[in-house]
């Protein structure tokens, strides 16, 4: 064993052996801090040559039409250094970007390991983008080369600049200027890969795309060891162990996929299991988890709603480890799933800049509502915006010194922006929080959500918690609305379940539900039956609600235009 997988061996077994033991692994984890590192070669190489791991699967692929792809450890290694060589003889140089638009399929964790093996520069993109995002994203990250499906190459007709095309199927290249290769051709390569070179680990190695909720995508840049070395503390949150069946519903294309269907399980010698379906299916899904023995899930708080709506009970074996990442789990939603499969599902937070950085893990108690505690690696601040003084409550920072390994390198061509997060020894994540005194940390909300009304501070997500509880509530995004008298007040946009009707009955039900579970100072006093703007990622806009609420209300004393919107004041019994 060479020495740089000794030291990440050895880190990797020092969690997997904590994992009931918080305390311990956050006072005496330390990060490999490696100048070198390859997670192909020095990591997945290694356990495809253990005999605990060489014939375990690495990934399993089921298809809604009942067919099924398996690789095994063994098999992907050899595979993705046949790719890694053939993409060479193509003319891909070391440090080249190369867009990977694909979908859940073995393409995609065939190039992505192949990739990091031969140093070429990743830019995962999600297949929903459009022709100019795609032209923005092409120019931007410097892309010169783009692996896609067939159907999604046509997108690129009208895409400008000096790139290649890769396409997956062997269907008719797409009608563009560009040079266009096929991916089956690589099958002719040969398989044994030998490096030219070692792997520094300051190399770039991902070059990902942020949802924007805010403000237009920024670039975040990641080395070979900040996401392959960083996502340690990903596998410890979720407590993936060698032989597990992890499943995380995720899409490819932005960092959670990489975190939790790539980095973290293959670094516990797990084996990666997806379900593809084209509607979503909860008892189909659930039966295809029974099937595959799934031991591990992770799935975003909108999934866990649906599973839980379906009725949590038609699985015969619960996995045993159960996380939700994404947004914030409410406390409802906690209790559901606890009395449906008798586990707790554990809260994490984290960013596409970052791993997991705070998290329940699996011996310290779940509060919930709480997204837990700092993982090991991680020195955690809540530096108040306004004073810049550390206390119980302000924006969630990371101590610099020292820097932990799941750490970005910073924002492609935006110096201002890094010296805005990265300054006085922190690096600022933009959300914030507030922590108890058990040491559980509680999100509030992005510090460009986070308003005032009547002089108080309110969380958007804290108000949306009790929205969302209310049977005809699918969907809730909540944002100040100009007041005259309180400055502002909290309006609800609502996205109705089925079977309720955009109606004033609908609204006085949901209006009064929010008046018995908030004090008053957090009622809700508008709502509006409207449809979210989201990011492609599918994160909600609020920017775009508040930018609307601004030419609605701004002028008018508070009296509303919004055909669909209502207000306490519309009902006697809701008055005051």
């Amino acid at each position: 064993m060479n020495p740089v997988t000794d030291q990440f061996l050895a880190a990797r077994d020092f969690l997997v052996d904590n994992r009931e033991n918080y305390q311990k692994a956050v006072n005496e984890f330390e990060w490999p801090r490696l100048d070198s590192f390859n997670f192909a070669i020095d990591w997945f190489d290694h356990l495809a040559t253990q005999p605990e791991s060489e014939n375990r699967e690495a990934i399993v692929i089921n298809e809604q039409d009942g067919t099924s792809t398996r690789r095994t450890y063994s098999e992907m290694s050899k595979r993705s250094q046949q790719l890694a060589n053939w993409l060479t003889v193509q003319g891909v140089k070391r440090g080249d970007h190369v867009m990977l638009m694909l979908n859940n399929q073995l393409e995609l964790w065939e190039t992505m390991l192949a990739c990091i093996r031969a140093g070429f520069v990743l830019n995962p993109a999600t297949a929903m983008l459009g022709t100019d995002d795609l032209q923005d994203r092409t120019e931007r990250a410097e892309v010169s080369w783009v692996i896609v499906n067939d159907d999604d190459a046509k997108k690129f007709q009208d895409v400008s600049g000096d790139f290649t095309v890769i396409q997956v199927q062997d269907g008719e290249p797409a009608q563009t200027s560009h040079r266009t290769l096929y991916y089956s051709d690589s099958h002719n390569a040969a398989v044994e890969y030998t490096p030219t070179q070692e792997t520094r680990g300051d190399e770039t190695l991902l070059l990902y795309f942020t949802s924007g909720t805010t403000s237009k995508a920024k670039l975040v840049e990641h080395t070979h060891t900040s996401y392959p070395i960083g996502h340690l503390s990903t596998m410890y949150w979720i407590g993936i162990e060698p032989g597990d069946v992890h499943l995380n519903v995720a899409a490819p294309g932005w960092a959670k996929h990489a975190w939790s269907n790539f980095f973290a399980p293959w670094i516990a010698g797990a084996t990666i299991f997806i379900y593809n379906y084209s509607r979503f299916d909860a008892a189909a899904l659930m039966a295809q988890m029974d099937q595959e023995g799934v031991t591990s899930f992770c799935a975003p708080p909108t999934v866990w709603r649906m599973l839980v709506q379906a009725d949590l009970s038609l699985m015969k074996k619960p996995p045993t480890k159960i996380v939700g990442a994404g947004e914030p789990l409410n406390p409802e939603l906690f209790n559901a799933i606890k009395r449906g499969w008798g586990v707790e599902i554990r809260d994490g937070f984290g960013q596409t800049e970052t791993s997991v950085q705070i998290a329940n893990t699996r011996s310290e108690q779940v509060k919930p509502g709480s997204m837990g505690k700092p993982l090991p690696g991680f020195d955690i601040a809540l530096i108040d915006p306004a004073t810049g003084e550390i206390g119980d409550t302000g924006e969630i920072c990371i101590k610099l010194d020292p820097r932990p390994v799941g750490l970005f390198s910073g924002y492609v061509a935006s110096p201002e922006k890094n010296d805005e997060v990265f300054r006085e020894g922190y690096y600022h994540t933009g959300d914030i929080a507030e922590r108890d005194e058990d040491g559980y940390i509680s999100y509030i909300g992005r510090s460009d959500d986070v308003f005032k009304a009547s002089d108080y501070r309110l969380s958007p997500f804290e108000l949306e918690s009790v929205v969302i509880e209310h049977a005809a509530v699918a969907e809730v995004a909540v944002v100040p609305s100009p007041d005259p008298i309180r400055l502002a007040v909290p309006k609800a946009y609502v996205v109705l379940a089925r079977g309720f009707e955009p109606d004033a009955q609908t609204a006085e039900s949901i209006l009064k539900h929010c008046r018995d579970g908030l004090a008053p100072y957090k009622r809700i006093r508008r709502l509006e039956f409207f449809e979210l703007p989201k990011t492609v990622s599918g994160k909600i806009r609020r920017v775009d609600l508040r930018k609307r609420e601004n030419e609605i209300h701004a002028e008018d004393g508070g009296e509303k235009k919004a055909s669909t919107e209502f207000a306490d004041s519309d009902f006697p019994a809701l008055k005051g």
